[in-house]
């Protein structure tokens, strides 16, 4: 939010300084040509101020609209080119600082506006140089319709090249938030999976406990069985269903994982193989790792698992510390890792980093933080509840 409020206050200081610039120009160049026009046409006193502003005013549309000031820079040059004489001293029909007035604006037309505005102002101030600028009695100038169309054809090329960058800019954004939102989607599947494994492994526990409860209970009541019955086969479709559902999120087309889910206790092993590889990383637990139910110990272990993870990619040769906590009701995760001592990968790895991370604990209903140490390192710290 800083960042665009800085972004926005750069660009108004920008578009001020510019106007400001052009207030400046408009008023330099009206001090030459109220003077000066006595010397090229003859008016009176009186009409001067007005023919000078004709000349030289329009300019002041340069920015907010480039096509309104050249109609009326142009339709000034036209008319005093049919009104006014000019002196015996000088055959241009209107003042040079008209002249340079509709060259700027023309320019401006070309970077600004639409393309047939383009042609349009193009053709006006041609046909307008062609049959007024001396020599043009023997004759139309082509020479003006020439420089004037490589001038508007640089603006209009300008105008071009500029808004495919703008799209571009655009089109990354979007792509940026699109890669974004699909690493979520993939991330949210993830957790599915997970969660489908651990909750599909109790239910097929009820589904065999209820069926094999006739079997392993002696003198069952017949109106007994028929409910361990109906609990079975309520089991059985809710697994299945859950099943189905899993099915719909897997769009890689794999197959359900049939392998155990890592739980809380298997951390340190993983940190085990984490030092094995070469992370200088140090471990303690607090409490009883094994008291932590399934759910939440996936969650432990693929949070200790992503953030070393990061320390390897992000800090490399960085010291990095695992503390783990286990108390009725509650459990804590903490990564911290120092500075980095080496160069950080640029390469982005498998996962999804802290929103990954965050919407698994979201799902248990812990939370996290995450953030830069004071010291130049990196903290990753969760809270997670457990029944």
């Amino acid at each position: 939010m800083t960042g665009q409020l800085r972004t926005t206050v750069r660009r108004i200081d920008a578009t001020t300084w510019f106007d400001l610039a052009t207030v400046l120009v408009a008023l330099i160049l009206y001090s030459i040509a109220w003077p000066t026009l006595f010397v090229t046409h003859q008016v009176p006193a009186a009409v001067a101020p007005l023919i000078s502003g004709l000349a030289v005013f329009p300019i002041l549309l340069v920015r907010i609209n480039p096509a309104l000031g050249w109609a009326v820079s142009a339709g000034a040059a036209l008319l005093i080119s049919l009104v006014i004489s000019p002196t015996a001293d000088s055959d241009l029909p209107f003042q040079v600082v008209h002249v340079i007035v509709l060259f700027v604006l023309l320019f401006a037309v070309a970077l600004r506006a639409p393309l047939p505005v383009v042609v349009v102002a193009w053709a006006g101030q041609s046909m307008l140089f062609a049959t007024t600028m001396p020599g043009s009695a023997d004759g139309p100038l082509w020479g003006w319709p020439v420089g004037f169309g490589a001038l508007a054809l640089l603006g209009y090329l300008l105008q071009t090249l500029g808004a495919s960058r703008a799209k571009l800019e655009e089109q990354a954004e979007v792509t940026e938030v699109e890669r974004a939102r699909r690493a979520i989607l993939e991330e949210k599947a993830r957790i599915a999976r997970d969660l489908h494994d651990v909750v599909a492994h109790h239910m097929s526990m009820v589904v065999v406990q209820a069926q094999t409860a006739p079997y392993r209970i002696t003198d069952l009541h017949p109106a007994a069985a028929a409910e361990f019955e109906s609990i079975g086969a309520t089991a059985r479709t809710a697994l299945n269903e859950i099943r189905g559902m899993l099915g719909v999120l897997r769009s890689d087309g794999q197959l359900p994982e049939h392998a155990p889910q890592p739980r809380a206790a298997d951390v340190p092993a993983l940190c085990e193989s984490a030092a094995r590889a070469g992370l200088p990383v140090e471990w303690t637990v607090d409490g009883d790792l094994s008291a932590v139910p399934e759910t939440t110990g996936l969650v432990v272990y693929r949070v200790v698992q992503e953030s070393m993870a990061n320390c390897a990619r992000h800090a490399p040769g960085a010291p990095v510390r695992v503390a783990v906590g286990v108390r009725p009701g509650l459990v804590t995760v903490t990564v911290h890792n120092d500075p980095a001592t080496g160069v950080p990968s640029k390469s982005t790895g498998g996962g999804h980093g802290i929103d990954g991370m965050r919407t698994r604990v979201a799902a248990v209903g812990g939370q996290l933080l995450a953030g830069p140490t004071a010291t130049g390192g990196f903290e990753v710290s969760v809270t997670l509840p457990t029944p």
